[in-house]
């Protein structure tokens, strides 16, 4: 077996990494040089939820499990690209969108849901993305499907003073059922190719909520 092709899905980290509202800007500030050290070192400070990352369902529920506490298979397995292009500004992102997509989803399946709106990353419109449906989401959720991956900021409306919002339904389902969430994803509309292999691993923080990741689709040839 070897890899055909590698997508990266991830937008890079550091001090203009956008955020949701709210949550903790990314600093980076130099620690050590080469020069005066030996060696060059960074200090970091972000939040858990900086940049492509991934939301354990302790992220909604003081009960649930948390980031490293959770099967590494929800994170590495074959996907399938849920393609919404098309869908509007905070727009809901229901069941017949979805429907062409479902035969390819099912249990240990990771669902790409490509909205586009990751051409949006860096301005204010990338707050006004289209959001996943809570009738919708039950849907996938009883086809199997415990793994979530959205090209946008969140999976739910992100709401504003204009748009309150519905409280997070979305991630509650998804976190009652033990699933994942993947968010800030970008370039889903380059998986084009058959039967891709996504990896999104969080990094292993301790009893954490989420954690960034490094996420790649994977164009295996057997």
């Amino acid at each position: 077996m070897r890899v055909r092709q590698v997508v990266d899905l991830s937008v890079p980290v550091g001090p203009h990494t956008q955020v949701y509202p709210g949550d903790p800007v990314a600093r980076f500030t130099v620690y050590s040089t080469a020069a005066r050290d030996g060696f060059n070192l960074l200090r970091l400070e972000l939040g858990s939820q900086t940049g492509t990352h991934v939301d354990a369902p302790y992220h909604f529920r003081d009960d649930a499990q948390r980031i490293d506490e959770l099967d590494l298979e929800l994170f590495a397995g074959p996907a399938a690209l849920v393609d919404v292009r098309g869908a509007g500004a905070r727009q809901r992102i229901t069941w017949d969108r979805i429907a062409p997509a479902a035969p390819r989803l099912g249990p240990g399946v990771i669902a790409l849901i490509c909205t586009g709106w990751a051409a949006h990353y860096g301005t204010a419109a990338y707050f006004d993305h289209p959001f996943l449906d809570a009738g919708a989401c039950r849907r996938l959720l009883d086809l199997g499907v415990r793994t979530f991956c959205v090209d946008a900021i969140s999976i739910d409306e992100t709401p504003n003073s204009r748009h309150p919002g519905e409280g997070y339904p979305v991630h509650h389902l998804i976190a009652a059922a033990g699933g994942v969430i993947g968010e800030n994803f970008r370039n889903l509309e380059l998986v084009d190719f058959p039967d891709p292999f996504v990896s999104c691993l969080p990094i292993a923080l301790e009893r954490a909520d989420g954690a960034p990741v490094r996420a790649v689709a994977m164009q295996l040839e057997l």
